[in-house]
C-alpha cells in the first residue's frame, strides 16, 4: 500500500501555496512536509490541520493506492 499527495499538491498549485506557505498556515513542521513530498505517512492530526486550511476532506488531500 502506498500513499499518494497529488491531490494536494494540485490544491496548492490552485491556491498558489508553497510548501513553506501551508507549513505556516497548517502549522505543521518542515519534517512533516518532507514526509508529504515523498509520498510517506504523516499524522492524522497534520492531516486535519491541512484540511483545515483547505476546507475539505481527507480524501481531497491524499490517497491510498493498494498494490496489486
Amino acid at each position: 500500500m502506498k500513499l499518494s499527495y497529488v491531490k494536494l499538491q494540485k490544491l496548492m498549485v490552485e491556491n498558489q501555496m508553497k510548501g513553506t506557505d501551508l507549513i505556516r498556515a497548517a502549522e505543521i513542521t518542515a519534517y512533516a512536509m518532507t514526509k508529504i513530498n515523498k509520498n510517506e505517512p504523516v499524522s492524522l492530526e497534520n492531516f486535519m490541520r491541512i484540511c483545515k486550511v483547505f476546507h475539505c476532506d481527507i480524501g481531497d488531500v491524499c490517497e491510498v493506492i493498494l498494490d496489486d
